[in-house]
């Protein structure tokens, strides 16, 4: 047997804000919207995984409604790869443009990804371009 990675839950104090930040940011989409909860996934998830096992069904992002601020270095961060294809200065432009902020986490000068935190503080890596 093994467990399906359903989702990452992401806590923050505006969920409806920080969860279409994220949606906008990775061209996914909002899946389900309440007060205190809001889950993305990608575009396609909702047409493909009628079509795939349990087990291959990608995971969502969740957000829910906490009362405090975030106030120390994320545990867990999300890593970012855009292709070959793409240009990576164009991402991480586009992720500023949207908010996201440069961060220093003690990563030196000469590593191959850009560290960003989103409009929460959440850090988060850009990896470089990869083929898979």
């Amino acid at each position: 047997m093994a467990l399906r990675w359903y989702s990452n839950v992401i806590e923050t104090t505006d969920v409806s804000r920080l969860a279409r930040w994220w949606a906008a940011a990775l061209d996914w989409e909002v899946m389900y919207e309440a007060a205190d909860e809001v889950v993305i996934v990608p575009k396609w998830a909702r047409e493909l995984s009628a079509k795939l096992e349990f087990h291959q069904v990608p995971p969502g992002l969740v957000f829910v409604r906490v009362d405090h601020q975030k106030q120390t270095k994320n545990r867990i961060h999300m890593d970012l790869a855009p292709h070959t294809s793409d240009d990576r200065d164009a991402e991480i432009a586009r992720l500023e443009s949207l908010g996201a902020t440069r961060i220093d986490v003690g990563q030196g000068p000469d590593v191959s990804w850009t560290v960003l935190a989103d409009i929460d503080g959440n850090e988060f890596c850009v990896l470089s371009s990869r083929e898979v």
